[in-house]
């Protein structure tokens, strides 16, 4: 059985000058600094976007070559980086492991914006490690310790079966943090900043890590 989605009509030229004549100009995007226009960006996406506006694309290639994308959330960005934490022995941890390159997306559908990022992936330290999962809730740091991420579950009775025996371990102390749990942080060599424009004549903007700094780059859309 095939199914057809209902395609939009394309849009009439009437229609085209409408958007573009009644829309306020957006202010011209910052061609100097990618970390405080993303910061920028972020912050008004936490504003208005209904749910996870620091969700991200995750891609990265098994050992075949083969590429994966999930999507996972953002924890910390900086002039570093881009941190994001995960089991260790999941499949994105043993695909960084054995490549350490990945590519983001941040897809923002409220503010009708994208940001990609590519570059190379190293490990956050044990002490940033630390320090973000003493943030997370209790049965957060259960699940951390019962899940055996990306590996097959005979069925859901086993995984609560889990998240209980490691609750009735470490009863009502500290949760520490396990050795196979910990972060990445993705230090950009290339951001591009896409903004949605009027009948996809959209603005797209390249900063690429240069020796001192960074260059910048319009692209067609």
């Amino acid at each position: 059985m095939s199914v057809k989605a209902p395609i939009p009509p394309s849009p009439s030229e009437d229609d085209y000058v409408r958007q573009v004549t009644s829309a306020e100009p957006p202010p011209l995007l910052s061609e100097t600094d990618p970390f405080a226009l993303f910061s920028d960006w972020l912050t008004e996406a936490l504003a208005k976007e209904p749910n996870d506006a620091n969700a991200m694309a995750l891609a990265t290639v098994d050992e075949s070559g083969l590429p994966d994308v999930r999507m996972v959330l953002l924890k910390e960005a900086d002039e570093r980086g881009f941190v994001f934490y995960t089991n260790l022995e999941s499949a994105k941890g043993r695909q960084l492991a054995g490549d350490p390159k990945a590519a983001l997306l941040f897809h923002w559908k409220s503010l009708r914006r994208q940001v990609r990022v590519r570059g190379p992936v190293s490990p956050v330290s044990a002490a940033e490690a630390d320090a973000y999962w003493a943030t997370r809730a209790r049965p957060a740091q259960l699940g951390g310790w019962a899940s055996d991420q990306s590996r097959p579950l005979p069925d859901r009775m086993a995984l609560e079966k889990r998240i209980a025996e490691v609750g009735l371990k470490f009863g009502l102390g500290k949760v520490p943090r396990p050795a196979h749990w910990s972060g990445f942080r993705l230090a950009p060599s290339s951001l591009e900043f896409w903004r949605d424009r009027p009948f996809r004549l959209h603005e797209r903007l390249v900063f690429e890590r240069a020796q001192g700094g960074w260059t910048t780059k319009r692209l067609f859309p």
